[in-house]
């Protein structure tokens, strides 16, 4: 699963990646296109839609909108991408989401991802590159199973 940060800073659009950084999310990104990695999303589109608002659909100019063409074009391709149903609940929530006290400020946005990690039979790991929320909630996720990989370990988070 590919947190739109991942993405964001393949387009070079977070200042405080480094290049290295940045080089780690492309190859993520491609691996995913080339077919080395499969892709997991929802069947609602709720991570597709929110990788539209922050990505271009045309495929440029950068490698991250060249990846949300791709995931337009092969959402439905089984052998590239999963789809796995979540529950959506009001307030940005997921019935899938784990009610621990714990995760209660932990960011609505990011809910979606630990929701598909949660159902998804093997319980692949969410990609993250620099959104916070991963690292300061880590260990409770992982209480819950969730596995966050981080592919850019030199990146100083807050």
């Amino acid at each position: 699963m590919v947190d739109t940060n991942i993405a964001l800073v393949a387009n070079k659009k977070q200042p405080n990646a480094s290049p290295q950084c940045v080089i780690n999310c492309v190859r993520e990104l491609m691996a995913i296109r080339q077919g080395v990695k499969k892709l997991v999303i929802d069947d609602n589109g709720l991570v597709f839609d929110e990788y539209r608002r922050n990505l271009s659909l045309s495929g440029q100019p950068g490698v991250g909108d060249l990846f949300v063409k791709w995931v337009h074009d092969y959402q439905y391709n089984s052998q590239r991408c999963d789809r796995v149903k979540i529950t959506p609940i009001p307030g940005d929530d997921f019935a899938e989401f784990p009610q621990d006290p714990q995760l209660a400020n932990f960011d609505r946005s990011d809910r979606k991802w630990v929701a598909i990690a949660r159902v998804h039979p093997q319980n692949p790991p969410i990609l993250n590159a620099v959104d916070s929320d991963w690292k300061n909630f880590e260990f409770e996720l992982n209480q819950h199973g969730i596995i966050v990989e981080f592919v850019c370990p030199d990146f100083q988070f807050k």
